[in-house]
């Protein structure tokens, strides 16, 4: 079984079981974002959190053989054109080089890990219209000079 294959069946069980990602990512005893992730076949899952995936779902081995798998990452050079995912791109294009400069101007030369990372996904109530609160943490990898 691909990763494709794997994503689809496990949105098909998912939708017929009415689960959330919430719910899956407690069975799974991760992160909903990374169980995401992993469903949507962007991150490899190991085998036993992958167990407990296809568990909560009554999926095969297959799948649980297939979350294991190791993604090919960054493939897709196209601009997106989902709207929620466009405004992330947007945002990186609008506020990027700004947070750029100031991570430098905070931490040095260096990057944001992508690897020693997490992302949390929350909802803040308002009067106005609730917000979407999106947390990422990564370590600081400075730049070696040799």
């Amino acid at each position: 079984m691909d990763k494709l294959a794997m994503t689809e069946a496990v949105m098909a069980a998912k939708a017929d079981k009415g689960l959330t990602w919430e719910t899956l990512a407690g069975e799974v005893g991760l992160n909903p974002v990374f169980v995401t992730a992993a469903a949507l076949g962007q991150s490899s899952m190991p085998r036993e959190y992958g167990e407990r995936l296809a568990g909560a779902l009554g999926l095969s081995g297959e799948v649980v053989d297939a979350l294991a798998v190791c993604p090919m990452k960054g493939t897709d050079q196209t601009v997106p054109t989902d709207p929620l995912i466009y405004r992330f791109y947007e945002i990186m294009q609008v506020y990027g080089t700004s947070m750029k400069e100031v991570i430098h101007e905070k931490f040095g030369d260096g990057i944001m890990s992508a690897i020693d990372f997490t992302l949390d996904v929350d909802r803040q109530e308002d009067p106005k219209g609730d917000r979407v609160v999106v947390t990422m943490n990564g370590k600081f990898l400075p730049y070696k000079i040799w």
